[in-house]
């Protein structure tokens, strides 16, 4: 649980969810109306925090469900007692839901101050290096001042627990006891006391008007002569039938004609594709979570070769290679399951869809453009984390090879990245819900990870190779079976793309026009 609650991405997850709750009612201007009827602002932002925190603790609470459900499979050595349930709960409660509460606190407070969920983004991004730094900057000081300023309580865990459980044996485990010190329990409640310090700075400071805003600068118009002027009467007989109006809105609700392709030309359907690709790319710039991702992945993906003693198997830069491709592989795995998932619902989420169906363009087009733009990313980030090594392996003073490199990249990382995104393309399109193919992508990837740890690694069910190859393989005598594995990968990875395809058909009436 101590583990769980501290992952890099649970903060961040935290975060996403308590940035902008009130932000939102904000940009869509219903807070007058909010607060129009008999709602105090305790009750209002209250409702709000512990929503907003009950959806995480749901979240989290797989975890949990996932270790209470595992008593069903014993492993070895282990003694097997009966099922039991209030130890999940203790500890879960314990460990994770108060580390998060004051998480949770300080991030909804710093947002609705602000009114910026951007730098509460840069928070989540900047807590784990911060909280290891604080670590080793608290080492020097007494136990009392590291249980009440660890708001993960670490500090007072390990002030009772001087023998880590790590890597013992089993007879150790099922004869190790877990209490809870009153210094440990000491911090729980000061964090909790820290949570509710927090509400009350943002129930003084709340205000429900606008921000002031910089006031804009006077421009001169200049106004047209009558002979370049549009009359009034022209614009507006478009719009009369028998002394009547009609409304434009009821216009733009009609159904739109459905479109027929006059060019079929491998030749202009490249152009379209291209086309879509550019677009698709201008809308990935504009992801507000590259800003904090992108930097923070980097940096931990060479966290490995930077600081620690690097050990040359066959050479420098093959040992950099792959440590590097084994560090980047959960951030290549959730980039290429998030952002195509985002792809894939931007359209129908900003109220599109309509127009983009309507576009003489056909549907490989629409899928492909999403599936390279994402590929495309994600080999742009395999690109930064091989220049960011080279540049840390030309620091240390390590003798340079770019092969390795490409050979590593190329062979392992991409055949995996290109299937990710295709299956995440086909989830998309048959489960047609972007947080069910979150909840399905997330438990795919979390049983295959178990059965990976558990020791059945078969090439046939582990398309990113996880644990099965080394730089040896990939010069020697085994690189043959390597590619014909990969191929396979990249294989299925053209039967997902295929079968979203043909699944993702634009939806008509039966009279022939395109849906509204």
């Amino acid at each position: 649980m101590g583990g769980f609650s501290i992952i890099l991405g649970l903060p961040i997850f935290t975060a996403v969810i308590m940035g902008d709750p009130i932000i939102r009612d904000f940009k869509l201007g219903v807070v007058p109306l909010i607060f129009s009827q008999p709602i105090s602002r305790a009750t209002y932002l209250l409702g709000k925090f512990f929503g907003s925190f009950f959806v995480i603790v749901c979240c989290q609470s797989a975890f949990a469900f996932t270790l209470f459900f595992l008593q069903a499979v014993p492993f070895k050595g282990m003694v097997v007692l009966p099922w039991r349930a209030l130890p999940y709960f203790k500890h879960f409660l314990i460990t994770v839901v108060i580390s998060h509460l004051i998480l949770a606190a300080i991030y909804f407070t710093v947002g609705q101050l602000t009114r910026n969920a951007k730098i509460v983004y840069g928070l989540a991004a900047l807590f784990n290096p911060i909280y290891i730094a604080a670590g080793l900057l608290m080492r020097p000081l007494s136990i009392w001042w590291k249980a009440f300023l660890d708001p993960m309580g670490f500090g007072a865990r390990n002030s009772f627990e001087p023998i880590e459980p790590w890597h013992q044996t089993a007879e150790f485990l099922n004869q190790h006891t877990v209490y809870y010190s009153s210094l440990y329990i000491a911090n729980r409640g000061w964090m909790i006391c820290l949570s509710a310090v927090c509400l009350f700075i943002l129930y003084f400071r709340f205000s429900i008007t606008e921000r002031p805003s910089k006031a804009k600068e006077f421009s001169w118009i200049s106004l047209s002569t009558a002979g370049e002027g549009v009359y009034a009467s022209d614009s507006i007989g478009l719009l009369e039938t028998d002394s009547t109006f009609v409304r434009p809105s009821l216009a733009l609700s009609k159904p739109l004609p459905r479109v027929t392709i006059a060019n079929e030309n491998f030749s202009d359907g490249l152009n379209k594709l291209v086309a879509a690709l550019r677009i698709e790319f201008l809308l990935l710039r504009a992801e507000r979570s590259l800003i904090v991702l992108l930097p923070l992945a980097l940096v931990l993906s060479i966290l490995d070769v930077a600081f620690f003693r690097v050990v040359p198997e066959v050479s420098y830069s093959a040992t950099y290679a792959s440590h590097t491709a084994n560090a980047m592989l959960l951030f290549l795995i959730g980039m290429s399951v998030f952002y195509t998932g985002e792809a894939m619902h931007r359209d129908q989420e900003l109220k599109i869809e309509p127009v983009i169906w309507a576009t003489p363009a056909p549907n490989y087009v629409l899928l492909l453009s999403k599936f390279l733009a994402t590929l495309a990313f994600t080999c742009s980030f395999m690109a930064l984390c091989g220049v960011a090594a080279i540049t840390t392996q030309l620091i240390r003073g390590h003798p340079i090879e770019i092969q390795p490199y490409l050979r590593i990249y190329s062979i392992i990382l991409i055949p995996g990245v290109a299937f990710l995104a295709a299956i995440s393309v086909m989830l998309n399109v048959l489960l047609r819900n972007k947080y069910l193919a979150y909840a399905a992508s997330i438990g795919l990837g979390g049983a295959l990870f178990y059965l990976y740890n558990a020791g059945s690694t078969h090439w046939s069910y582990n398309p990113v190779f996880y644990h099965l190859w080394s730089y040896a393989d990939l010069v020697g005598e085994n690189l043959t079976t390597i590619l014909m594995r990969r191929l396979y990968w990249l294989a299925l990875a053209a039967a997902c793309l295929l079968l979203a395809h043909l699944c993702y058909q634009r939806r008509t009436h039966a009279s022939g026009v395109l849906a509204s």
